[in-house]
C-alpha cells in the first residue's frame, strides 16, 4: 500500500494536486481568521455559492479559460458582497435573511445557466456541476497552479500590510472610525480577499466545501490561542495539513478528495475539541475535579479553623459528609503544603498559612452575608448557604470592592466579627536580600503575626541576619540561632533595618 502510495504521489498530477491543495489550505485558514471572528461564517458561505453566475458569464464571453473563470467568479462574488451589505443597511431585513436571499438567488442563476449550457443542443460545451461544486482536484492544470499561488502570495501579503486595520476594524470598529480608518472599506476589501480564495478553492475543494476550509482551521485556532497573530498562524497551519492529509487519504482509500479534506480537517478540530490545553473537554473535566478539591482542602482548613485544633479525620468526615478517601487525600495534601500539622492522637492544627486562609474564607463568606442582606434585601435565614458556595470563588478585588463599598464593617448580620485584610508591611522581612541585618519591628500588622514571631521566639527589636532565601523558606540568624520562617508569613512580618 506505501508502494502504491509513493508511486502515485510521484505522478505529475499528484504534486500538481497536492501543491494546489496546500496552497489553498494556507489561504483559507488565514482569510478564515478574520471571517470567523466578524461572525462572517455566512457571508462565506453565500460568496462561495454566488460566484456560479460569474462563471457560466465568463464562460459565455472567452469560453473555458481558468483565468476568465477567476475574474468572473471575482466580480459575482464582490456583486454578492456589496447586494448583501446594501440590503442590511438599507432594508429593514434581517442580516442573515439578507445572505440567505442573496445567495440562494444566484446560486440558482448559477445553476440554471450551467444546466443550460451544457443541455443546448449544438452547443458542444459540456460543464459538469459537480466539479464546480465539490471540485475536480484531479484536472488541475499548471495554469491553475499559477493562479492558486498568485492569489495566495497577495493574500498573506495583503494580510500582512494591511494587519492593524483589520485587527482594529475587527475587534474595535467603533475606535477605528474615530481614528479615521473607513470600516466599510475594510469589510469590502476582506470580501475581494474572501472572493479570492473562494474562487482559488474552486478546483481543489468546490464552492460547497471552500466554507469548511474557510471555517473549521479558524475555529480550531481560536481552541489554541487567544492572540489574533498565533492564530491565523495556527489556522494556515491546520489548513495546511488538512489538504496534506486529505489529499493522501483520498489516494490510499481511492475516493474524492475534496470532501476527505474537510473530513481532516473536522478531525482535528474535534481532537483539538477534547484535548486543547485550556479549552478542551479533558481540560475542562481536570478543572472542575481540581475545583472539587480545592473546595473540599478549603472546607476542611476552616472546619479545622472553626474547631479550634481539636479535631481528626474522622471528625471532618462527619462534620463535612465527605467520604473517607477525599479527607485522606486533601489532608495529606494540606499536610504537604505545610498548611496544616498533625499532633498527637491525629489532631489536626492550622499553621500560619492555613489560619490565614482560614481568615480569607470567613472574610469572604461573612462579607457577603452582610452585602445580601444591607443591599441587596434578602432575608438573614436565605443568605448562609449562598454564601457558602459563593467563599470559594469570590476573588480579592472583588472582597476590598465590597469592603470598601460597606464601610469597611466589623461585623455580620449575625453578630460575628469580619476578620479584617491582612496587609503586607513595606518593609516585610521577605524583602530584605542575603547576608543583610535588620530587627523585629515593634509594630506589626496583627496580633497574630506578634503572637506567630513570639512562638518563634522573635521579640520586638531582635536583630538577625538573612541568611538563606527559596520560594518557600527564608533562614535567618537571630543569637547564633538559624530560624526558618515560611515565605507566606515572612511577607507579613514588619522589620526595620539597622543604620550603621
Amino acid at each position: 500500500m506505501i508502494g502504491d502510495l509513493i508511486a502515485t504521489l510521484s505522478e505529475e498530477w499528484a504534486m500538481r494536486a497536492i501543491v494546489a491543495s496546500c496552497m489553498v489550505g494556507i489561504m483559507c485558514g488565514t482569510i478564515g481568521s478574520f471571517i470567523v471572528l466578524r461572525n462572517m461564517s455566512l457571508i462565506g458561505d453565500a460568496l462561495s455559492h454566488a460566484i456560479l453566475p460569474g462563471i457560466v458569464v465568463s464562460f459565455i464571453i472567452v469560453g473555458y479559460s481558468t483565468l476568465g473563470f477567476f475574474v468572473g467568479s471575482v466580480i459575482a462574488g464582490l456583486a454578492t458582497a456589496i447586494a448583501i451589505t446594501w440590503i442590511q443597511q438599507n432594508v429593514k431585513t434581517k442580516n442573515d435573511a439578507a445572505v440567505g436571499i442573496v445567495f440562494t438567488a444566484m446560486f440558482s442563476l448559477g445553476v440554471i445557466g450551467i444546466s443550460h449550457l451544457s443541455t443546448s443542443s449544438g452547443s458542444g460545451v459540456h460543464l459538469d456541476l459537480k466539479d464546480f461544486l465539490f471540485g475536480n482536484i484531479l484536472g488541475i492544470s499548471n495554469m491553475d497552479i499559477v493562479l492558486t499561488f498568485v492569489v495566495m502570495l497577495y493574500t498573506l501579503i495583503c494580510v500582512y500590510l494591511f494587519y492593524r486595520f483589520l485587527f482594529i476594524t475587527t475587534f474595535q470598529p467603533v475606535i477605528a472610525q474615530t481614528m479615521g480608518i473607513s470600516v466599510k472599506y475594510i469589510h469590502y476589501f476582506l470580501m475581494l480577499l474572501l472572493s479570492f480564495a473562494v474562487v482559488a478553492a474552486l478546483r481543489t475543494v468546490g464552492v460547497i466545501l471552500v466554507v469548511a476550509m474557510l471555517i473549521t482551521p479558524a475555529a480550531t485556532a481560536l481552541l489554541l490561542s487567544h492572540r489574533l497573530k498565533w492564530v491565523i498562524g495556527i489556522s494556515a497551519f491546520i489548513g495546511f495539513l488538512s489538504a496534506i492529509l486529505g489529499m493522501l487519504g483520498a489516494i490510499l482509500l481511492d475516493t474524492t478528495p475534496g470532501p476527505f479534506m474537510t473530513l481532516m480537517a473536522t478531525l482535528i478540530y474535534v481532537l483539538v475539541v477534547i484535548f486543547a490545553p485550556e479549552r478542551g473537554l479533558v481540560a475542562k473535566a481536570i478543572l472542575k475535579i481540581q475545583q472539587h478539591q480545592k473546595i473540599a482542602e478549603e472546607d476542611i482548613i476552616k472546619q479545622i479553623f472553626k474547631s479550634k485544633g481539636q479535631t481528626t479525620k474522622t471528625l471532618l468526615q462527619n462534620r463535612l459528609s465527605l467520604s473517607t478517601r477525599v479527607v485522606s487525600k486533601s489532608v495529606n495534601k494540606l499536610v504537604n503544603d505545610k498548611m496544616i500539622v498533625t499532633g498527637n492522637g491525629g489532631l489536626l492544627s492550622l499553621s500560619f498559612p492555613g489560619k490565614k486562609k482560614a481568615e480569607e474564607l470567613i472574610r469572604a463568606h461573612r462579607l457577603w452575608e452582610t452585602y445580601q442582606v444591607n443591599h441587596m434585601g434578602i432575608d438573614q435565614a436565605m443568605i448562609h448557604d449562598e454564601a457558602e458556595k459563593l467563599e470559594h470563588h469570590l476573588t480579592e478585588e472583588l472582597l476590598d470592592e465590597l469592603d470598601l463599598k460597606m464601610g469597611y464593617p466589623t461585623l455580620d448580620p449575625h453578630g460575628s466579627p469580619i476578620p479584617k485584610k491582612l496587609l503586607k508591611p513595606e518593609s516585610s522581612l521577605a524583602n530584605l536580600k542575603l547576608n543583610e541585618i535588620a530587627e523585629i519591628a515593634s509594630q506589626q500588622v496583627s496580633d497574630k503575626i506578634e503572637s506567630e514571631l513570639w512562638e518563634l521566639g522573635l521579640l520586638p527589636h531582635a536583630q538577625f541576619k538573612i541568611l538563606l532565601k527559596d520560594r518557600r523558606n527564608i533562614k535567618i540568624q537571630q543569637n547564633k540561632k538559624s530560624i526558618s520562617i515560611p515565605q507566606n508569613l515572612a511577607q507579613y512580618i514588619n522589620t526595620e533595618k539597622i543604620k550603621n
